[in-house]
């Protein structure tokens, strides 16, 4: 009832009534704490304890969004003035400090246990804001501020991200600049080459770059128009094996299937270089590449083979045949003959040779100045061919038959009285026989053995 009037009443009513209470409060505080030592406390829900007289003052005393927010738990604690409760809080007013306290309320506990258990772990209150921070940020937010960084140093971050457009040319122009056509590099290399003061394995490297550029028939041609090809060829001069060495694989990278560079070399006197490093000793390394080198000058060339064998370069070969003892260089040679055999064999066949009339007719007559045949017999090339038959080697064997068959026109009557070689041939057939049925089991019915398997037959066909 009072309570009643205490609203309905005027202001100095209510607070003469509210006086007359805490007076009446005070001496019933007064006979309980003589019984207990306990403080009386008045408990309100923060739902109900406020009445519009003490909102209306709440409001005057400042804007409640500019009130720090308190985070009550499950014990009383004292409540500052200026400080915000969540809604379902409970207030006290402790009437012995006269300051009032705050708990969490029964829900708000049960809800946390729920989530507590939920969660596996106990509930934590989160980061505290002031009004004023949280202000602050929305209003950054709004304007697009990162309000940990100045404006200054956000322009110079977004700066640092770009670049101004004629820098960009400036840099693009610098670029194209140091792009290096084919042409320029053979150039910068050969002058690097040609220097004076350049030290042997500078030359070296020189030579390891144009070799890797003259695979392209173009930087090849380029080489020969600016001069280089002739600097390499005297390179072949040189005392240091190494550098003869790297020449002859240039050479040999030049000259493979481009006529223009193979008619510049041969003037430039290349075959009689390359037959002297053959002829004369030399490491084996620097041999291997010499070869190479001639078998690019020869194949397709009908009179750089004439001028080969005139030369003696059969001779040549079948010394460095002889001395090797086995391996690599036999195949080498051996496959140069064979080549030179069976260019003129194909040319000499109608139609098979796709150059007009008049080319053809001065290349059949170029290969008919190339007499090889005969020389091979008359330099023992009967017996040395077969030798390779006895390599581990299949693309060896298969190498040496194809040859032997290229050269049966010439060496056909000393095969048949050759004992020896009619004993290998039987041993390789039986062997290729094993084999042929193997490749038969695991299903490739023509396989690489029958084909070698073939080559034996035919030349056993042929000897008898």
């Amino acid at each position: 009832m009072l309570t009643g009037c205490l609203r309905k009443g005027s202001k100095s009513t209510r607070l003469k009534i509210a006086l007359m209470l805490l007076v009446l409060s005070c001496q019933f505080v007064h006979v309980l704490s003589e019984k207990s030592s306990s403080a009386l406390t008045v408990v309100e829900s923060t739902e109900t304890s406020l009445d519009d007289e003490d909102a209306h003052h709440m409001e005057e005393e400042g804007d409640p969004e500019d009130l720090e927010v308190f985070h009550p738990t499950d014990q009383w604690q004292t409540l500052k003035p200026g400080q915000a409760v969540p809604r379902g809080s409970h207030v006290r007013l402790n009437l012995q400090t006269g300051q009032r306290e705050v708990k969490l309320g029964e829900h708000q506990i049960l809800k946390d246990q729920i989530d507590g258990q939920r969660q596996g772990k106990e509930n934590t209150p989160g980061p505290s804001f002031s009004a004023e921070e949280l202000k602050k940020a929305l209003k950054n937010i709004k304007e697009g501020v990162d309000p940990e960084t100045s404006d200054k140093e956000e322009k110079e971050a977004l700066r640092a991200q770009f670049r101004p457009m004629e820098e960009l040319k400036r840099d693009m122009a610098k670029l194209d600049m140091l792009m290096e056509s084919d042409f320029q590099v053979m150039s910068r290399l050969v002058s690097q080459f040609n220097c004076s003061n350049a030290t042997v394995e500078e030359k070296m490297k020189a030579l390891h770059d144009i070799e890797y550029l003259v695979h392209q028939v173009d930087n090849a041609q380029n080489l020969a128009s600016r001069g280089g090809l002739k600097l390499v060829v005297d390179a072949l001069n040189s005392t240091d094996y190494r550098l003869q060495e790297s020449a002859a694989f240039v050479l040999g990278s030049a000259l493979s299937s481009n006529p223009v560079v193979q008619v510049e070399a041969f003037e430039s006197g290349t075959l009689q270089k390359l037959l002297m490093l053959l002829a004369t000793p030399r490491p084996m390394s620097v041999k291997k590449k010499a070869l190479f080198a001639v078998a690019s000058l020869l194949r397709h060339f009908p009179f750089a083979q004439s001028h080969f064998l005139k030369l003696g370069g059969l001779q040549v070969l079948g010394d460095i045949f002889r001395a090797s003892g086995g391996g690599a260089v036999r195949v080498r040679i051996v496959t140069i003959i064979y080549d030179m055999i069976n260019e003129k064999e194909l040319i000499s066949q109608t139609g098979l040779d796709p150059i007009p009339d008049a080319s053809h007719n001065e290349r059949l007559r170029q290969y008919a100045q190339v007499s090889l045949q005969p020389l091979l017999a008359e330099q023992g090339w009967c017996s040395l061919v077969p030798e390779l038959l006895a390599s581990p080697e299949h693309d060896w064997k298969e190498k040496a038959l194809r040859t032997i068959l290229a050269m049966m026109p010439h060496c056909q009557t000393q095969y048949r009285q050759d004992n020896a070689l009619s004993s290998s041939l039987s041993a390789l057939q039986e062997q290729y026989q094993e084999l042929v049925l193997t490749e038969q089991v695991l299903g490739d019915e023509d396989g690489y053995f029958g084909e070698i398997l073939a080559l034996l037959e035919t030349v056993v066909l042929k000897l008898k």
